[in-house]
């Protein structure tokens, strides 16, 4: 165990000021001695970390080189010119950042980093669909694993899920693999939806009961959702959007109250940037693979060099190559207007595909 001494106390008090707000002050000097560590090691190691918008304030503020949403970090991992990548997020995330930046060593702290809605599909679950659906694209969530990038047409993220989708030019696409995203995005263009049937296990767990209620408790307060989230929660929101929309929203409209309906780590991250301006009412879902990337894991994955990610070449080149269409793509995002205006979408599933028997690539 590293001590909390007064060399680095010095050294870490900026980052403190930082964080003061939503990190009482007894649990800094048991923090402090990891932040400086991991920002010895970055300095001796030329690496970066990278942490996604859902990390705690203590790695978010005070050891993240680059901070964003998934597809963010992983450009920023391709422009940087560390050797070593450590993902502050779960595994997907690391896979795209690997899958951009295939010369560069990438680490995940933590192998109990997953996430429910990447491990709702498999790339043989996508080669059952494209038989039941020949020739209708693919657009993939950045938020599955290479392995189902490689199967795929090309990808997109929350922000630029519709524009994606319209820019492709059919009348017909697969989306996969949020189902409320799906219906989310269905409500906002002409193109038919093929959705599946994956969900957040974060966001799947708000209601627009609920949301009523904190309206009732708490007036005034504006309410801001994430796409993952389902249709009705969007509709009762006054705003819906990706990660980085919701920061975008927070930081330009400055509401006296917000509620972001996402993993609550965000709003503790935002709230350490604006101070006290803003109150945030916070409905604590926790995504709990996120919250298994710690300070001691990054130190010790820093110093070990330790749970490196590979790619098979043959699953990467395909991944890749459905990610960097997306990039080269170029569409503006587009915003989750009509949030009342619910499509049909037609809802796959792996037993609705399995009985077209095994596909193998």
């Amino acid at each position: 165990m590293i001590k909390y001494t007064s060399e680095i106390a010095k050294a870490t008090d900026p980052l403190f000021e930082k964080v003061k707000n939503v990190i009482p002050s007894v649990e800094w000097p048991t923090m402090a001695p990891l932040v400086h560590r991991i920002n010895e090691l970055k300095a001796e190691k030329n690496a970066v970390v990278l942490a996604h918008n859902y990390q705690t304030p203590d790695i978010y503020h005070c050891v993240a080189d680059f901070v964003g949403d998934s597809l963010q970090l992983a450009i920023q991992a391709q422009k940087t010119e560390a050797d070593i990548i450590v993902q502050a997020g779960v595994h997907f995330m690391a896979e795209t950042s690997k899958l951009l930046s295939p010369d560069k060593t990438v680490l995940i702290p933590s192998l109990d980093a997953g996430c429910s809605l990447a491990a709702s599909i498999t790339g043989q679950d996508v080669r059952q669909l494209k038989k039941k659906y020949p020739g209708v694209p693919v657009v993939t969530y950045v938020n599955t694993s290479a392995d189902v990038k490689a199967e795929s047409d090309i990808c997109c993220t929350s922000a630029n899920a519709i524009a994606v989708v319209e820019a492709l030019g059919n009348d017909r696409v697969i989306l996969l693999p949020d189902e409320y995203l799906s219906k989310n995005v269905a409500a906002q263009t002409e193109v038919e939806i093929i959705a599946w049937q994956g969900r957040c296990e974060v966001h799947e767990r708000f209601t627009a009961e609920e949301l009523r209620d904190y309206r009732e408790s708490s007036p005034g307060v504006s309410i801001l959702a994430h796409p993952e989230c389902s249709p009705e929660v969007l509709e009762e929101a006054d705003f819906a959007g990706s990660t980085s929309a919701l920061i975008r929203y927070v930081n330009v409209n400055r509401p006296q109250k917000v509620m972001m309906v996402t993993e609550c780590s965000m709003s503790d991250n935002v709230s350490a940037e604006i101070g006290e301006e803003v109150e945030f009412i916070r409905p604590c879902n926790l995504c709990p693979h996120m919250k298994t990337i710690s300070l001691q894991n990054i130190v010790e994955s820093l110093e070990l060099i330790r749970h490196e990610v590979t790619i098979p070449e043959e699953i990467a080149a395909r991944g890749r190559q459905a990610v960097k269409r997306m990039v080269d793509l170029e569409v503006e995002g587009k915003g989750f207007e009509k949030r009342s205006n619910q499509r049909d979408v037609i809802v796959e599933d792996r037993a609705s595909v399995s009985s077209l028997g095994t596909l193998s690539r």
